[in-house]
């Protein structure tokens, strides 16, 4: 009993110190002046079109990634096919790569005198880059979510659908998604969470344009970088409710789930 007890102790004593008072001194930090300063930080133009750059981001890379997870989930579980061992380890290298390195290798491909710098429409510098190298950073969440479950969920079910005549889709539709549908939420929280915290790679292809390309990460740096302390705080605090927001709602809309 009292091991046990020595144990969670310790665990709090870890988590209150790693996160709990770290981002109680941002929040603290942010408001010791008031609420105006903090306020009127994070309403400039600026600031709001970096907390709608970031939005706009994750609300291209979220959904993009969604997709690809669960697809590329069912092919690495329920499908045979040449080079599937290579799909499986290459979606986990954003996970070992680092975003600084993504940022260059888009810039090398998309940069003045690669190959692809002819395109008619403008990838460096502007949203297309930001978007891609954001993908990229978060891709492998929801896919490494899901592949556990649908190993553990097995193929009985699915092979009684297509008995009874449903087709892909219809097996898919109401028998593989509801039991994966849990993996894929926790999964986009994950993504949105990378997407809106993404920094190195952005950093690299944006060009950190005020009012044009810098989002809210690369502004928090900006802010300080130009000793506006109550600025960085501020943007920082924006970045944890939107984060923290996800959470609450994912596990709000959970417990109405599993009533049903």
């Amino acid at each position: 009993m009292i091991a046990r007890l020595s144990l969670r102790i310790a665990a709090l004593t870890y988590l209150a110190g790693l996160l709990l008072i770290p981002i109680g001194l941002v929040f603290w930090r942010t408001f010791e002046h008031g609420f105006g300063p903090a306020w009127a930080a994070v309403s400039t133009p600026d600031a709001r079109h970096a907390f709608w750059l970031t939005l706009e981001i994750a609300a291209i890379a979220v959904p993009a990634n969604t997709l690809f997870g669960v697809v590329c989930a069912l092919a690495i579980v329920r499908w045979r096919f040449p080079g599937k061992g290579v799909l499986n380890a290459v979606v986990d290298l954003p996970l070992a790569l680092s975003p600084v390195v993504v940022g260059l290798s888009l810039f090398l491909l998309y940069g003045r005198g690669s190959w692809l710098s002819g395109l008619p429409w403008q990838i460096l510098f502007a949203l297309p880059s930001m978007v891609l190298a954001t993908i990229f950073v978060s891709l492998p969440f929801v896919v490494r979510e899901v592949v556990p479950v649908l190993r553990e969920i097995g193929t009985e079910q699915e092979e009684a659908g297509v008995t009874l005549g449903a087709n892909a889709w219809q097996v898919f539709h109401r028998v593989t998604f509801p039991a994966i549908r849990w993996a894929v939420a926790y999964g986009v929280v994950l993504t949105t969470a990378r997407a809106l915290g993404e920094f190195g790679a952005v950093s690299v292809v944006s060009g950190r344009i005020a009012g044009k390309t810098s989002t809210l990460t690369l502004r928090v740096q900006e802010q300080w970088e130009s000793f506006d302390v109550t600025g960085a705080y501020a943007a920082s605090v924006v970045l944890m409710l939107v984060a923290i927001g996800t959470l609450v709602a994912l596990s709000v809309f959970k417990p109405k789930e599993e009533m049903r």
